[in-house]
């Protein structure tokens, strides 16, 4: 009995000793407003956020100039931050609340408290660990939803953190910017210690919209790019207009210059979308990088604003490109097996020998909401190269539907420029 006791009480000194070593790793982060302005305090220390969404090609992210990383849920956490830790990096570390346009009953109480069990185990585990920044309470839970139960759960969760990691601030994120929930996470979930906005097209907008609304704490632009698929404008079929590499570079500059950075009172911080790739209306549309890892512009803007300089060696520049003379914006239609006349103006700031490929892909018909999975539509033709006059041409394809030729150009360099034209094949006249 003697020796079991003997050992319990070992046990029990490993297992202090043992928390004691993880919190003694914790690095202490809380929001602090000093002289009028919001910040991060890392061990007593400003952090100001320049984030990427995403979990992947984190040396890239170092390169131009980040020091943090965003994710949406729970999946290989360990090594996430592990990963983050060994390369200097902050993590955003996202609880992935369920969506009630998925199914989810937040008026199910039973369900919501298995969700928050599930989130306790995750906070007892990873709120010591030194690449934590904040804890991110659900993503876009106001999209498309009618209970308002779901601000209780918000609040439920970010109280709950606060109990077991008092170290690490909590962070709401919204779809967009809107009173009803800025109104309704002060009401219902004051437990929140900072607003989280993913917007884009009206990235602009927030700092005006932050004072209108009246939310007083920080807040951060947790997801930010080019024009939104349902922002531009959509061709007489309805099919919408993205952005080239060179314009998206374009609006990723003026939102970070205009709208991010320069409000230092509140925002403390942001997190680009998306660092990676994903088929989302099209396989370019939300990705900094393409599918094979190349790099596009948006990469080299953000090494500037973050870095203060440009980037070593630069993405091509896509200056114009038009079909037969019109632009994507004219909703272009032509004849089954019409051969039709491409010309673009494309330059390299570095002088490297560009490649140019070309795909034509039918229109996807799997668009969804709020980032939900689509599988991406296959490449009908795909073929290289551009005449000395910067021109090439293609046939249409031989079966009606809608379609877009897209526009890969490569400098040898891991760098890309992208675009891509819908066009609309008819049988008719």
């Amino acid at each position: 009995m003697r020796l079991l006791k003997t050992n319990l009480l070992l046990l029990a000194i490993c297992a202090s000793l043992t928390s004691l070593l993880a919190q003694s790793r914790a690095v202490h982060t809380e929001v602090a407003e000093i002289n009028g302005e919001w910040t991060f305090l890392r061990n007593n220390e400003p952090y100001y956020v320049k984030g990427v969404g995403g979990q992947v090609h984190m040396d890239e992210a170092i390169a131009c100039g980040a020091n943090s990383i965003r994710t949406w849920g729970l999946e290989n956490a360990q090594a996430v931050l592990d990963s983050a830790e060994a390369k200097g990096l902050s993590v955003m570390l996202g609880f992935w609340m369920p969506h009630e346009r998925h199914g989810f009953n937040y008026s199910n109480k039973w369900a919501v408290e298995d969700m928050l069990k599930s989130f306790r185990g995750a906070v007892e585990e990873f709120k010591d660990h030194p690449a934590l920044l904040c804890w991110g309470v659900g993503n876009e839970v106001d999209l498309f939803y009618t209970d308002l139960n779901v601000w209780t759960a918000t609040e439920s969760i970010a109280q709950m953190i606060h109990e077991l990691d008092p170290h690490h601030p909590t962070c709401a994120v919204t779809a967009g910017l809107d009173v009803a929930e800025v109104k309704l996470i002060q009401q219902m979930a004051p437990s929140i210690d900072i607003l989280g906005v993913n917007t884009y097209g009206e990235v602009e907008s927030v700092p005006e919209l932050i004072e209108l609304y009246g939310w007083e704490r920080p807040y951060m632009i947790t997801e930010w790019g080019p024009n939104g698929h349902w922002e531009v404008q959509k061709t007489s079929w309805g099919a919408p207009i993205e952005q080239t590499s060179t314009e998206k570079a374009n609006s990723y500059h003026q939102r970070y210059t205009n709208a991010i950075a320069a409000n230092k009172q509140q925002c403390i911080g942001s997190y680009v979308f998306l660092w990676g790739q994903k088929q989302e209306t099209t396989a370019t549309w939300y990705g900094v990088f393409l599918q094979d890892g190349s790099r596009t512009q948006a990469i080299d803007v953000l090494h500037q604003v973050w870095k203060g300089g440009p980037a070593p060696n630069r993405c091509p520049i896509i200056k114009s490109f038009t079909i037969s003379g019109e632009t994507k914006e004219n909703s272009l239609t032509c004849m089954v097996d019409e051969r039709l006349i491409v010309q673009v103006d494309v330059e390299d700031p570095d002088m490297d020998d560009l490649k140019f490929e070309w795909q034509i892909i039918p229109e996807s018909n799997q668009t969804k909401a709020g980032g939900d999975f689509e599988e991406a539509p296959s490449s009908l033709v795909q073929f290289e190269g551009i005449n000395e006059d910067m021109t090439v041409s293609f046939e249409a394809p031989s079966a009606p539907g809608k379609y877009r030729l897209f526009l890969f150009v490569r400098d040898g360099n891991n760098n890309a420029a992208t675009a891509n034209f819908p066009f609309l094949v008819s049988a008719f006249d």
